[in-house]
C-alpha cells in the first residue's frame, strides 16, 4: 500500500481561509474562498515547477469571500460575500454575474445537482432558493428564525444551523417544488442542536441518512434524519480538540471549525482550534486517528469526489481575540493524499 503523503499548495491566499472544495469530478481541481477578497482556483496536482500544484486563475470580489462552491459542473461555481451578493463564477472564461442579492453578508452558499437548485444562507435571516440555469423563474426567499451559522445538503435535504441551537432541516424536493409555485414551504423537521453552544459547522452524510454538527465549544454530534424514536435514540455527541493545560491540569476547549464525511466510507473529518485534524469513524463512535499539530488552527476542510485527497485550511484563528489579526504570511492549504484504508471505518466494506 502507497505511504501517505502531505504537502502545501504553492501560492497560498493572503488572508484567512473560509472555505475549500474539491471539483464534482475531476479530483484535483481546489476551489478556495478568502477573507482576502478573492476566489482561488488551484490544480493541486499538476506537474509544477515546485511540485505542489499550480493556482490557474484568482477571481476577485469586492468583499471578503464566505464560501464557494462547484455548480452543474467543473467550470461552474458559486460564491458568497461580505458585500451581501452571491456570484456565479465562470472558471473556464473568468466570467462573474451577480444571481441573488441579500441584505446582509452571505455566510454559506450549497448546490444540489440532483435538483439544480442554488441554496445561499444569509445573516439576514434568509435563505434564497434558485435555478441558476432558469433566469425566469422568481428567486425564492424563506425567512428563517435566526441567524445562520452552518449550511450543508445531503442527496434529498438541506440542514441550517443557526442561532438559539435551532436547526432546520429542508426537503429538496419540496424546494424545488416551491421555487415553481413561489409558495415559500416549511421545513421538512425543526430540531434543536444536540450541542449546548453556538454551532460552527454541519456536514451531510453521503449516504442520505443524516448529519453531524460542531460547536464552539469542543464538541461534535451525530444525528440521523429518520424522527423514529429508534432512530433517534442513536444520536450521540462527544468531547474533541481538547487540550490539557501545562499549568493545572484544566481541560482547554477549543472550536470545532470544520467537518467533512468521506465520499464513500461514512467516516468524517474534523477540524479544530487545537490546529489538529480528526478521524472518526461514526458508525463505530471512534476516533480512528489524529494527525501531526499544525503551525496555526483548522479552518476549513474538504474530501476529493475520489476520496483520495483530503485539503485542508490552515490559518491563524480567533482564539486570542481580533486585534491586529493577519492570516497573511500563516495561511496554507495542505493536500493529504490519503492511503487506502487510512480513512475506512471498522465496518466498511
Amino acid at each position: 500500500m502507497a505511504p501517505s503523503t502531505q504537502f502545501e499548495l504553492a501560492q497560498p491566499p493572503n488572508d484567512a481561509v473560509s472555505s475549500l472544495v474539491f471539483a464534482p469530478s475531476s479530483p484535483t481541481r481546489l476551489l478556495v474562498s478568502s477573507w482576502d477578497k478573492n476566489v482561488y482556483l488551484y490544480d493541486t496536482h499538476s506537474d509544477s515547477e515546485s511540485g505542489h500544484g499550480t493556482l490557474l486563475q484568482t477571481f476577485e470580489h469586492r468583499a471578503p469571500v464566505m464560501d464557494v462552491c462547484f455548480g452543474a459542473d467543473d467550470d461552474e461555481a458559486f460564491s458568497a460575500g461580505m458585500d451581501w451578493t452571491v456570484r456565479r463564477i465562470d472558471l473556464s472564461s473568468g466570467d462573474m454575474t451577480l444571481v441573488s442579492k441579500h441584505t446582509a453578508p452571505v455566510r454559506r452558499v450549497v448546490y444540489s445537482r440532483e435538483h439544480s437548485l442554488l441554496v445561499t444562507a444569509s445573516w439576514d435571516s434568509t435563505l434564497h432558493v434558485l435555478n441558476p440555469s432558469d433566469t425566469s423563474l422568481t428567486p425564492l426567499t424563506i425567512p428563517l428564525p435566526g441567524k445562520p451559522h452552518a449550511l450543508a445538503a445531503s442527496p434529498s435535504k438541506v440542514i441550517v444551523a443557526m442561532t438559539s441551537r435551532l436547526v432546520h432541516i429542508y426537503d429538496l424536493n419540496t424546494l424545488a417544488a416551491s421555487l415553481q409555485s413561489g409558495a415559500v414551504p416549511e421545513p421538512w423537521q425543526q430540531r434543536e442542536s444536540s450541542l449546548k453552544f453556538l454551532t460552527r459547522a454541519v456536514a451531510a452524510m453521503p449516504s442520505d441518512a443524516g448529519y453531524a454538527t460542531s460547536s464552539i465549544e469542543g464538541r461534535v454530534a451525530v444525528e440521523w434524519f429518520d424522527a423514529s424514536e429508534a432512530s433517534q435514540a442513536r444520536k450521540y455527541a462527544f468531547k474533541c480538540h481538547r487540550q490539557t493545560s501545562p499549568e493545572d491540569g484544566a481541560d482547554v476547549v477549543f472550536p470545532v471549525n470544520a467537518l467533512a464525511f468521506h465520499p464513500n466510507f461514512g467516516t468524517f473529518a474534523s477540524g479544530g482550534g487545537d490546529a489538529t485534524v480528526a478521524l472518526w469513524d461514526a458508525a463505530a463512535k471512534r476516533r480512528m486517528k489524529i494527525y501531526q499539530k499544525f503551525p496555526d488552527s483548522v479552518a476549513s476542510l474538504a474530501f476529493s469526489s475520489d476520496g483520495k485527497y483530503l485539503a485542508i485550511g490552515v490559518c491563524p484563528g480567533f482564539e486570542t481575540g481580533m486585534e491586529d489579526y493577519s492570516g497573511e504570511g500563516r495561511t496554507k492549504v495542505v493536500i493529504r493524499e490519503l492511503g487506502e484504508t487510512e480513512a475506512k471505518g471498522k465496518g466498511a466494506k
